[in-house]
């Protein structure tokens, strides 16, 4: 049964005005794990709000590329994070071989650092990894080609339908090394405001979650324009089914 989690940056506005209360509702509603955002600016409110409210993280968003990591891993040990997620590399480095291979080369890089100090280092993919196209493959698959295998991934699929990619085809094409994917659902646009509940969007879940059944299931919602306590239940009832299906 593949583990659920909740992205804290569908709650960065309840977080802001009740970070432990957030994190308890979050496990009222029955999730057990949590993916760090804003890590470092909170950092001491993790360490200590994640046990009283009975959460791990399951991992943390934190920009890594071109900065000292050093830092990071150290903030990483503190909290008891083992797996850090690059969020995003700038978009203008996806339309050419040059800045994809030296965007993945710098990943492993990091990688490299983080494993001498136990930590697992990724990718979060958004939609122009996927629509950018080098030599007529999608930059994401250039990207990941030129990856060492200590460099996990964790996929969007909303991203790679919206960039034009058949998501349960790409999540079957890198197989193992997506650890964690991002489940969101929508109508398919670049508008965040679209997002709603998984399971009541446009994308065919049970075969994306089939494509990689390992993967920690990480709810994430950039905008809700309701309440979205109640997106995140409704999330985490379609994903209990179908982690029981």
């Amino acid at each position: 049964m593949a583990s659920l989690a909740v992205h804290l940056h569908s709650l960065r506005e309840e977080l802001g005005n009740d970070f432990l209360g957030t994190l308890k509702r979050i496990k009222d509603i029955g999730f057990d794990a949590v993916e760090l955002c804003d890590f470092l600016e909170w950092e001491d409110r993790y360490r200590d709000a994640l046990p009283e409210a009975a959460l791990t993280p399951s991992s943390a968003h934190v920009a890594m590329v071109g900065r000292d990591v050093g830092p990071v891993f150290d903030a990483a040990e503190r909290v008891g994070v083992t797996t850090l997620i690059e969020p995003q590399i700038d978009r203008e480095l996806w339309t050419n071989r040059i800045g994809v291979q030296n965007s993945a080369a710098r990943m492993n890089e990091i990688a490299r650092i983080g494993a001498d100090r136990g930590i697992t280092v990724g990718y979060h993919n958004h939609w122009w990894e996927a629509e950018y196209r080098v030599d007529g493959a999608p930059s994401l698959a250039v990207f990941v080609d030129s990856l060492d295998d200590e460099v996990v991934l964790e996929v969007d699929p909303f991203w790679l339908e919206v960039g034009g990619i058949s998501a349960a085809n790409m999540l079957a094409q890198f197989g193992d090394r997506v650890r964690l994917i991002h489940v969101k659902d929508g109508s398919l646009t670049r508008d965040e405001r679209d997002q709603v509940a998984v399971g009541s969007g446009n994308l065919d879940f049970p075969k994306i979650l089939a494509a990689a059944p390992r993967a920690v299931r990480v709810v994430e919602l950039d905008h809700f324009a309701g309440n979205v306590f109640e997106a995140l239940q409704d999330s985490y009832r379609y994903l209990s089914a179908s982690n029981r299906a």
